[in-house]
């Protein structure tokens, strides 16, 4: 089981995947809005979406589990 962190403090502007979808490395999954920026978060490896554990529009700190994958 892999954990997604936010790499930074932001809202999520976007979940571009859902649970049950395989994910490659590198793929994005999320879209952060930081610092008046779009940030792409990737998946940091292979696998399939266990859980979202964030909805769009929510606030999230620097470390926050966004995405479970197996």
């Amino acid at each position: 089981m892999t954990v997604i962190e936010s790499p930074m403090a932001g809202k999520i502007l976007e979940i571009l995947v859902e649970a049950g979808q395989s994910v490659a490395e590198d793929d994005e999954v999320i879209i952060l809005e930081a610092i008046k920026m779009e940030n792409p978060v990737y998946a940091p490896e292979n696998g399939v979406v266990k859980e979202v554990k964030v909805t769009i529009g929510q606030q999230v700190a620097e470390g926050e589990v966004l995405m479970v994958l197996e």
